[in-house]
C-alpha cells in the first residue's frame, strides 16, 4: 500500500478519475526552473501532454512559455493567460485558420516543416501587413532509441525538413518578405531516457548550424525541442527526472554563438509524475495463468499501454496482503484494453482502489469517449 495517497478520501470519490499531487509537480517545476536559470536556458511547455486549467496554472506563475501543435492549443494557452511572445506553433499541418490566428495574436515562432508550409505563411503574412517569425525545423537523423511511434528524428518519420532540402529552405525564405528566420528547430522524439542521445543531438546541431553560418545565415534562437523520459518503473524513487544532466550536456555539448538564445520544448518530464489514474477493481475473474482484476478505467482514460504498448507502475492501494499475479483490464470492448499483464499485487478483490502511476502525462489529454463513456473528473492533492 502507498502512503502517498490519502486513501480514506480517495475512496469516497466515483472513479475513475485523476489525482494530482499537486506538491510533487510545484517542486519539479522549482527543479526546472532552477537547472534551466543555470545557463539562462528558455522552457516553453508542450501542452499537448496536459491542459487541464490547474495544470496550466501552476506551469504559468514559474514564467514558462507553451509550445502548441494545433490551433486549439494555441488558443487554450492564450486562454489560460500564457503571454503571446511565449507560445511557439509546430506541426506538420497547421490549417490556414491555425496560422491566422497565429499572426493575429503575434506568437513568438512558427516552427515551420515543409517549403510548401512556408509558402502559405508568407502568403497569409501578406495579406495581413504582417511578418512572421519562423524557426525552420531539421530532421536530424539521429535516432531517439524511444518506442518507433515517438520516434521524430529520423529521415523516414514526416516531421521536419531533410537536410538535402535545406539549400531549396534558405533559397525560398531569401525571396519572402513576410518571413523572418529566427531559428533552427529540432525535437527527435519522446520518453528518452538515455542522456547521450541529446549528446548526439547537440553534435548534429553544431555541424548543422556551420552550414548556415558558411552562408552568412545566424541563427538567433536554438531550439532543441524535449523529449526527456520519466521513470515508470518506479515513480515512488525518481519522481523528478535528472534535469541537472539534462541541461549540463545541452550546455556543455552545444556550441553557441554570442547572444543565441536555447529553447526546450518539455512536457512530459514536467507534469507526467504528478499525475495518477484512481480506478476500482469491478470484478476478479479467474485466468489460464493469471487472474483477471477487472477494473473500471480503460483505455478511454489512458490510451499509453494500448497505443504504445507501454508500461505503468499498478498499485492496489487498499490491500496489503499475500501477492498474487494479476493482468489488470478494463471494461472496454477490444482486446487491447489491458494495463498489465502477469502483474505481482496484494491478493485483490472487488472495491479494490488502483492507482495506475506516472499518468500525468497523456492520460486526462488523450482521453475519449468510445464506448460511450462520459470523460473522468480531476482532483487535486491541495483541495480534495
Amino acid at each position: 500500500m502507498n502512503n502517498n495517497f490519502p486513501l480514506k478520501k480517495l475512496q469516497n470519490i466515483r472513479t475513475p478519475y485523476y489525482y494530482y499531487d499537486m506538491e510533487l509537480l510545484e517542486s519539479t517545476l522549482k527543479k526546472v526552473s532552477e537547472e534551466a536559470r543555470k545557463y539562462n536556458f528558455t522552457v516553453h511547455y508542450a501542452i499537448k501532454a496536459n491542459a487541464n486549467d490547474r495544470i496550466l496554472e501552476m506551469i504559468r506563475s514559474f514564467g514558462f512559455g507553451v509550445d502548441c501543435v494545433s490551433g486549439y492549443e494555441v488558443k487554450k494557452a492564450l486562454e489560460a493567460g500564457f503571454g503571446n511572445k511565449g507560445v511557439v506553433f509546430a506541426g506538420v499541418g497547421k490549417a490556414d485558420w491555425e496560422i491566422e490566428l497565429g499572426l493575429d495574436n503575434d506568437i513568438a515562432c512558427f516552427n515551420v516543416e515543409s517549403v510548401p508550409e512556408l509558402e502559405i505563411i508568407n502568403e497569409i503574412a501578406a495579406s495581413k501587413g504582417k511578418t512572421a517569425n519562423v524557426a525552420i525545423r531539421i530532421n536530424p537523423n539521429v535516432n531517439a532509441n524511444t518506442h518507433h511511434y515517438i520516434t521524430t528524428g529520423l529521415e523516414e518519420n514526416k516531421f521536419g525538413i531533410n537536410q538535402w532540402d535545406l539549400e531549396k529552405v534558405t533559397d525560398a525564405i531569401s525571396k519572402m518578405k513576410h518571413i523572418n528566420l529566427e531559428g533552427l528547430h529540432f525535437h527527435i522524439g519522446s520518453q528518452i531516457t538515455d542522456l547521450t542521445t541529446f549528446r548526439d543531438l547537440c553534435v548534429r546541431i553544431n555541424e548543422l548550424q556551420k552550414w548556415f553560418i558558411s552562408r552568412q545565415i545566424y541563427p538567433k534562437i536554438i531550439n532543441v525541442g524535449g523529449g526527456l523520459g520519466i521513470d515508470y518503473n518506479d515513480p515512488n524513487q525518481n519522481p523528478i527526472p535528472d534535469f541537472e544532466a539534462y541541461f549540463k550536456i545541452f550546455n556543455d555539448f552545444l556550441e553557441l554563438k554570442p547572444d543565441q538564445e536555447v529553447h526546450f520544448e518539455l512536457g512530459r518530464s514536467l507534469v507526467a509524475q504528478s499525475g495518477n489514474l484512481i480506478t476500482k477493481v469491478l470484478y476478479v475473474k479467474e485466468g489460464v495463468k493469471t487472474k483477471f482484476a477487472i477494473v473500471d478505467a480503460g483505455m478511454t482514460e489512458l490510451i499509453r499501454p494500448a497505443l504504445y504498448q507501454a508500461s505503468h507502475k499498478i498499485e492496489n492501494l487498499s490491500s496489503v496482503a499475500t501477492e498474487e499475479k494479476y493482468d489488470v483490464v478494463g471494461p472496454i470492448c477490444e482486446s487491447s484494453d489491458c494495463f498489465g499483464k502477469a502483474l505481482s499485487l496484494p491478493h485483490t478483490s472487488r472495491g479494490d482502489i488502483i492507482a495506475i502511476r506516472s499518468a500525468g502525462a497523456y492520460g486526462e489529454i488523450m482521453a475519449s469517449q468510445y464506448n460511450l463513456r462520459e470523460l473522468p473528473k480531476s482532483f487535486f492533492s491541495d483541495t480534495i
